[in-house]
């Protein structure tokens, strides 16, 4: 039996790949860890919360420029933008939304634009309720969102 390791100290909430066998996670413990599957005793912590005991709930890695990494703060109206050069200090801290963010997602199709979603039904679009929101893969130009009993398809 091998033994387990311990990655971080509070539940894990969300993960993200980055290069081949390279991966981030969020955790209830207020931090960003980079694991590296070629090197399973070491991981880096790149973030952690600036409130002690904030939860980290979503990351995202930015596909066409794995320098950079975004993570929201549970009960937090930001999106923490990370280059993993420099642990420790966000790039930027987006403001954007009048409540909670709940999740994001980095476009397909271009390394400065990333989207964000939270219990404000604003932001470029606008809903009757909170947006969930889904980048397709195969067609990087349109983007799927659900809110309420509803789903739409949008091109961007």
């Amino acid at each position: 039996k091998r033994p387990r390791k311990l990655a971080h100290d509070n539940e894990v909430h969300d993960i993200a790949w980055g290069e081949a066998r390279v991966f981030a996670s969020v955790s209830a413990d207020g931090s960003v860890r980079i694991f590296d599957l070629r090197d399973k005793e070491h991981y880096t912590i790149i973030y952690e919360s600036p409130q002690a005991d904030t939860p980290l709930l979503r990351i995202a890695w930015n596909k066409q420029d794995l320098r950079y990494m975004a993570t929201i703060l549970m009960d937090s109206n930001k999106v923490v933008i990370l280059d993993i050069r420099s642990p420790k200090i966000p790039v930027a801290e987006l403001e954007r939304h009048q409540g909670s963010v709940n999740g994001l997602a980095w476009a397909l199709q271009s390394c400065k634009h990333i989207y964000s979603d939270g219990i404000d039904p604003m932001s470029v679009y606008s809903a009757g309720s909170e947006i969930k929101l889904y980048w397709s893969c195969s067609l990087p130009d349109w983007i799927g969102i659900a809110f309420s009993k509803k789903m739409q398809l949008l091109k961007v």
